[in-house]
């Protein structure tokens, strides 16, 4: 019997088993930020320990971090104070450190993969729930609390509970104006917010397999918001296209060596799975969220659900959702006013969505009334947008363009949400007070969906916004 890719890969990084049935795991890339990592070096110098193996440890700043003035010191002291504390640590300890102006700085999920830290076959480990993004090379990556942020530190492996393995498979080819933020929602809305707790999401089928990596990127990320801990999708030359030249990546003769060994990795075709899903990728629309929870999405010309339609034991969060958001049953959730856009976050900050975005927006205007903000994943991301106008379209149809950081996604920095104000965000998390207001309302969707509801003034569907019909 063959195996997947999570048992070679868990099975190669195994050191030993320990008495409560976990696993003593070696972890091939620790990634930090300044907002898990102090406690955890504290913790370390309590213990007189020093980090084992600095230079499998990368740190970058991305939570705190204002998008719109990083003059410093900054308003926030505390943000001050994290930023400071990491640059000390990672000095202290010999850590590469991604600073603010050195040009790789930026969201944690997004510079990993971009810089060729994020390999095919890796075990990656960080203090953020969302490190299951780096799956979408072919890794086992998960994220950690801050005493395994020290563990890991401290001997770079840490402790952990071998999953399940369900392998997703979406067949077909993908309309126009659906993309992987779409997918991965239906998914969600199907398997359910708990459907994938005990589980590894191994994707495939036709339409992931000519998904590029940033697509990819997208359902790995998520893959959290559906329960299960990694997501992960197998190496092939759609990888190997992304990652050629990449600083951290093996160049020469040592290149298509790895090539060889990271298509090993792959799960065999003879593999066995726990439990097998197929999703027809013609069936899926844009898709939104109507509610509190990933889970609750409907495509965009759907009604949100009566309540005796749902499953009993999902009724008591939909009456929550509606009396938080303001919204009924069986109402349309197309043409629901909007007063925030936000295109950013660890899913959906890529070069590839600002440049999908702007192919569309180009001409377009941002509704009067609607505070539109794009954020860039990266510096690098910036400077490539600038150089190839893109940053311009956003500019001139009227987006607020920002610098990198997590901004208004998870708001542990100056941008916020107001009040009561909705926002169609490309983010991956709606829940009640995320966006910084304990009332502000958060509609995740696509980026191309966010700047069709920035440009209509309300959720709108972008085929029709910007004449996607036929495209591609």
């Amino acid at each position: 019997m063959g195996k997947t890719l999570y048992d070679k890969v868990w099975e190669a990084h195994e050191v030993r088993k320990l008495s409560n049935g976990q696993s003593q795991l070696f972890i091939d890339l620790h990634l930090l930020h300044e907002v898990t990592s102090p406690q955890a070096f504290g913790m370390l110098k309590d213990l007189g320990l020093r980090v084992r193996y600095p230079h499998r440890t990368f740190a970058t700043v991305d939570h705190i971090v204002p998008t719109h003035d990083r003059t410093e010191p900054f308003q926030d002291p505390l943000a001050q104070s994290m930023l400071e504390a990491l640059r000390a640590n990672t000095r202290e300890h010999g850590i590469t450190f991604f600073d603010l102006g050195s040009g790789d700085q930026g969201i944690v999920h997004v510079i990993g993969p971009q810089l060729g830290l994020t390999q095919p076959g890796m075990t990656i480990a960080c203090g953020d729930s969302h490190t299951s993004t780096h799956g979408a090379f072919g890794a086992v990556a998960f994220g950690i609390g801050t005493s395994q942020v020290r563990d890991v530190l401290a001997t770079q492996t840490l402790a952990a509970q071998k999953l399940k393995v369900r392998r997703i498979n979406v067949e077909g080819r993908l309309a126009p104006g659906v993309y992987a933020k779409d997918v991965i929602l239906h998914i969600i809305r199907h398997l359910g917010v708990k459907g994938g707790l005990g589980y590894a999401y191994e994707y495939g089928g036709s339409a992931v397999e000519a998904m590029d990596m940033e697509s990819r990127m997208t359902l790995c990320n998520m893959s959290i918001e559906g329960g299960a801990r990694v997501g992960y999708v197998n190496p092939d030359e759609t990888t190997f296209r992304y990652l050629e030249g990449r600083p951290y990546v093996p160049k020469g003769p040592e290149w298509e060596e790895a090539k060889k060994r990271w298509l090993a990795w792959r799960s065999d075709p003879d593999a066995s799975y726990d439990d097998v899903v197929t999703f027809r990728a013609e069936e899926i629309a844009p898709t939104v969220t109507w509610g509190i929870t990933p889970g609750q999405a409907i495509p965009i010309d759907g009604r949100i659900p009566l309540l005796e339609e749902l499953p009993e034991e999902e009724r008591p969060v939909a009456e929550e959702a509606l009396a938080y958001m303001g919204f009924r049953p069986g109402q349309p959730i197309k043409g629901v006013p909007i007063q925030v856009a936000f295109i950013g976050s660890c899913t959906n900050a890529r070069l590839s969505d600002l440049r999908e975005v702007a192919r569309y927006l180009k001409g377009h205007k941002v509704k009067k009334g609607v505070r539109a903000l794009v954020v860039p994943g990266s510096e690098w991301v910036a400077k490539k947008a600038e150089e190839e106008g893109i940053a311009e379209v956003f500019r001139e149809a009227g987006f607020e363009w920002r610098m990198p950081g997590c901004s208004m996604c998870l708001a542990m920095n100056p941008d916020r949400l107001e009040g009561d104000e909705l926002c169609a965000s490309s983010s991956n998390r709606n829940y009640k007070g995320r966006m910084g207001s304990p009332r502000g309302r958060t509609v995740l969707m696509s980026p191309l969906m966010v700047a069709a509801a920035a440009v209509a003034g309300e959720i709108a569907d972008a085929r029709e916004v910007f004449g996607l019909a036929g495209v591609r």
